[in-house]
């Protein structure tokens, strides 16, 4: 072990897998690395193929590490870094190693002094010093003043679709209008023109790009093995969920919820409703989910289809496993301080933001 390693030791329950059935080995150590320190507010982490990575800082600074090599990347968008917003996610496209193809999110300024999420597309150049052909792809609508709930992780489709998580911006009411892009999960094509297959595009008096809505605060989403999509979501006082998330279903917020106001008043009408989808797991208290991966299995055979989340509030990541969907572990350790992001790395190790700590590190057994 290095001087830059940790081993650490954690109990894991085994109540087997979200696509395997049958009893996961318990796994009693694990090492972690510290992959880029000294950071400030990292928020998203994209690991390259063949090394290195790249990390956004709220702030708006986006930062390229590879060993000792480390330098700022330019050719950013403009960005409003107010309360929760700045530049936030980031995720390579699947054709990267050809493409050099990224994808990010931010909070983008916006007439009258508000923000709203967005997403743009660009090229990281070849020296990696600069971004390329920087598209804006998509901007919600209408955007508003205050720095809550941007949501804002976006995960490409196996179609080549990009999804995008976004916060209701602290007004309640605005996820369950489908003329707002606020509290939804939108879905648009590379070039950021609407799918013909999205659920909503016939239909008036509903944004194009709304492929689900009801959601409070999604500030984690990824794909499993079946390329289906997940994503992990804040609640108010309890209800954090994790929800897979289906086409032109609206997932509750705010009429049900499990949670409550942080008043102590009752959320809406109480939590289930026809026609409003259920969480497929929840927490409460709330643990303030962040970061969320599905696993491959590639590292560590027994977590295979295993959902990972980032803990803001409890310091930990959970592992969630099994139908119905349970928390079978967690990983808590010094360094998951706040975990703000949680993902794969093309050799099968895990990665993770730590918030408080202000490194990326990288989990192997």
């Amino acid at each position: 072990m290095t001087r830059a390693e940790h081993l650490v030791t954690a109990a894991f329950i085994s109540l087997g897998s979200l696509c395997a059935a049958g009893a996961a080995t318990a796994q009693s150590g694990l090492t972690i690395t510290p992959m880029a320190e000294d950071l400030e507010a990292p928020w998203g982490v994209a690991p390259l193929p063949g090394g290195g990575l790249l990390v956004t800082e709220k702030a708006g600074r986006l930062i390229y590490q590879k060993d000792d090599i480390r330098h700022e990347v330019s050719g950013l968008p403009e960005v409003a870094v107010v309360g929760q917003g700045g530049l936030l996610d980031i995720t390579l496209s699947g054709d990267f190693a050809q493409s050099r193809l990224l994808f990010l999110t931010y909070a983008k300024p916006q007439e009258g002094g508000g923000a709203g999420t967005a997403l743009a597309s660009a090229r990281l150049s070849e020296d990696t010093r600069s971004l390329e052909n920087l598209t804006e792809l998509f901007a919600m609508k209408p955007g508003s003043s205050g720095g809550q709930h941007f949501g804002s992780r976006v995960v490409e489709a196996p179609d080549g679709t990009l999804l995008v998580t976004i916060g209701e911006r602290g007004d309640r009411p605005a996820a369950q209008d489908r003329s707002t892009h606020n509290g939804s999960i939108i879905r648009v094509n590379r070039d950021g023109s609407v799918p013909d297959d999205n659920p909503f595009v016939d239909t008036s008096d509903v944004l194009p790009e709304i492929w689900s809505y009801g959601h409070r605060n999604p500030q984690g989403a990824g794909l499993d093995l079946d390329g289906r999509l997940w994503v992990s979501e804040h609640g108010a006082k309890g209800g954090d969920e994790v929800n897979r998330i289906t086409k032109g279903t609206n997932y509750g917020w705010p009429v049900i919820s499990y949670g409550e106001h942080y008043s102590g008043a009752k959320i809406g009408e109480g939590t289930a409703k026809e026609g409003m989808a259920q969480p497929d797991f929840y927490w409460d208290p709330s643990i303030a989910p962040a970061g969320l991966m599905v696993y491959s299995g590639a590292l560590f055979p027994e977590w295979e289809c295993d959902i990972f989340v980032g803990s803001l509030k409890f310091d930990y990541i959970a592992r969630l496993s099994g139908k119905p969907l349970e928390e079978v572990a967690q990983i808590k350790t010094a360094e998951t301080a706040r975990v703000r992001d949680v993902v794969e790395g093309p050799e099968g190790g895990i990665w993770f933001i730590s918030e408080v700590n202000g490194t990326v590190y990288r989990i192997t057994p």
